[in-house]
């Protein structure tokens, strides 16, 4: 009965929007390091010694293999469907796949927890702000969109994914131990 109801945690995880998931991801870190709400918005956590944290995770789903048009929309559309592009970690080794950790403003936190929801697991890294830069191991770019001077992004994929396990992994959790830690 738990392994359904772990399943279907999951399974609910993968489907939340962009802020629901997000939220996800900063009260995990906020109950598994003990942190705090901050007084303000700028970033997302504070700890007990006064370091401003911000989280930023993404799911690890399959690469589409073609842009949507209109010859192929039904099909690309019904194969998007989160249940056929979940990924395991080992898969995550062989199978193409971008996690892109963004909206990323190095001045404005001391401590960066990141990582990626596996379909098996979850990542979780950690980088001081001071790390983060263009010419750094995670492929940190300062430019996201035009006019934000500050704010960054760097991706998680195939490529750079053994350089985050080898530097910055600080803990592997599973959905049960997540699931568990708010039930």
């Amino acid at each position: 009965m738990k392994e359904v109801k772990i399943k279907e945690f999951r399974d609910g995880i993968f489907s939340l929007n962009t802020r629901r998931f997000g939220k996800v991801a900063e009260l995990m870190i906020q109950k598994l390091y003990n942190f705090i709400n901050p007084m303000n918005n700028a970033y997302d956590l504070l700890s007990s010694d006064n370091k401003r944290i911000e989280v930023k995770f993404s799911t690890v789903l399959k690469k589409c293999k073609s842009t949507i048009s209109e010859d192929n929309l039904i099909n690309q559309v019904i194969s998007s469907n989160v249940d056929n592009r979940m990924l395991t970690f080992d898969m995550g080794k062989r199978i193409a796949f971008d996690c892109n950790i963004q909206q990323v403003k190095p001045k404005e936190f001391d401590i960066l927890y990141y990582g990626c929801f596996f379909e098996d697991k979850i990542m979780i890294c950690k980088i001081e702000s001071s790390e983060i830069s263009k010419d750094d191991k995670i492929f940190y770019s300062d430019f996201q969109h035009r006019g934000n001077v500050g704010e960054g992004q760097f991706h998680i994929n195939n490529t750079t994914l053994n350089n985050h396990l080898e530097k910055y992994l600080v803990k592997w959790l599973t959905y049960e131990e997540l699931f568990d830690l708010f039930n």
